[in-house]
This record gives C-alpha cells, sequence and structure tokens, in this order.
C-alpha cells in the first residue's frame, strides 16, 4: 500500500500541502506530483479525506472539512487532477491488472539523480496498452528529455500534472510524440519529450493508432548501439 491516511495529517505534522516546500504554486505543483506519482505507483493507494483538495489546516476530528477552499484556483485544480487520477485508474488495466505482481511494473531510468527524474513502465495482461509515468521532482523544465520505449508506434500524453485547468503553467504539452526507432535506456525505441517544472507525465501507447500495423505489448530485445 502506499497510504497517505489520517496519520499523515495529524498530531502536529500539518496538512500535505503545508509541508510542501517552496512558494505557493510550487507547493501545489509538487502536491499534483506526488498524488502522480502515488497513482501511477504499483499497489493500493489510500488518501485521506481533504487531501483531495489541499486543505491547508491539520485535521481536527471537531471541524469539518474546509470545503470553502474550492473557490480558489488552487484547490479546485488540485481537486480536479485526483479525479483525472481516479478516472484514468479505474479505466486503464496497466495500472491495476497486476499492481501485486512484478511482472506489471520496470523501471526505465532510476539513475537520472542529476536531472532528479524517475521514469517506469506500467504493464497489465498483453492485450492492455502499456503505460510509463515520468516525474520531474526539481523546479527546473527538462526540455528535450530522451526517454526509452518498448514499443514503437504511436504513444500520447494522458496525464500532465501541469495543466493549466489544474493549476499549473500549462506551457509544456506533448501534443506529438515523434518516436524513434534507436536503443535508448535499454529499449529498442525511444522519444523526446518536454517535462515541466515539479510535474508528471504519463504516456500511453496507442495500439489503434500504430498505422495499422499489429504489434505485442511485450518488450523486444534491443538492438546493439
Amino acid at each position: 500500500m502506499l497510504p497517505l491516511s489520517h496519520d499523515e495529517v495529524v498530531h502536529g505534522k500539518g496538512s500535505l500541502i503545508q509541508r510542501m516546500p517552496g512558494d505557493e504554486w510550487q507547493r501545489f505543483a509538487n502536491l499534483r506530483l506526488l498524488y502522480g506519482y502515488m497513482f501511477a505507483h504499483p499497489g493500493t493507494q489510500l488518501l485521506f479525506m481533504g487531501g483531495e483538495f489541499g486543505q491547508t489546516s491539520e485535521w481536527n476530528i471537531e471541524r469539518g472539512l474546509e470545503w470553502q477552499l474550492l473557490q480558489y484556483p488552487y484547490h479546485k485544480g488540485l481537486q480536479q487532477w485526483v479525479k483525472q487520477l481516479n478516472t484514468y485508474y479505474k479505466n486503464t488495466p496497466a495500472l491495476y491488472r497486476k499492481q501485486f505482481s512484478a511482472d506489471g511494473f520496470e523501471w526505465i531510468d532510476l539513475h537520472d539523480y542529476q536531472n532528479s527524474t524517475l521514469s517506469f513502465l506500467r504493464k497489465g495482461d498483453e492485450q492492455d496498452p502499456p503505460v510509463i509515468a515520468i516525474c520531474n521532482f526539481t523546479p527546473v523544465v527538462r526540455e528535450q528529455y530522451k526517454i526509452g520505449l518498448p514499443l514503437g508506434g504511436a504513444w500520447e500524453e494522458v496525464l500532465n500534472s501541469d495543466a493549466a485547468e489544474l493549476g499549473g503553467s500549462g506551457l509544456i504539452r506533448n501534443a506529438h510524440i515523434n518516436v524513434v526507432e534507436e536503443p535508448w535506456h535499454g529499449r529498442p525505441f525511444h522519444a523526446i519529450v518536454n517535462l515541466p517544472a515539479l510535474s508528471v507525465v504519463v504516456l500511453e501507447w496507442q495500439p489503434a493508432k500504430t498505422n495499422g500495423k499489429k504489434a505485442s505489448t511485450t518488450s523486444k530485445t534491443p538492438k546493439t548501439r
């Protein structure tokens, strides 16, 4: 389990949003990043009430939730992000079909400490399109970021925590992903993507758009450099 339970927001610990570093924009970007990483990661997720819209005060059993905060764009955007994550999770077998099996997860790159990024692959059954999550944990935009892919064909950005409607900058969206048949990260293909600051970007393979060619969802043996 990846729990963000009531134990995380009581006994003087403060709320999740108030424990994020940086200014207001960075705090909300950090929290959206945390939730995106959490939902994309294997295992069962748990989020305590109030966390979905960024309650500012510590949880108090004597008081209700601070629903009035939803009048402010950052709080409303965070709530919309959690709604997107829940909807996508529910409709994406690669995220839940093998959530308790090692077969459902592969690291793409966990060594890029210079850029403070992590990337990993989620897989369901053979017929389920795989999903890639790329996390940028710094307040620096990572342009022209090279990411290894297990499959060629069409990949699309399906989630971006920096979208304007969520309270992000909305400046960087990967509207078109050009896939190159050249090895990277131990994968037979790669693509160049742009990563917004303090964000998670989720890519999904689109079999229906892969030029009508049949492709397996299993990884191919990389070519020799």
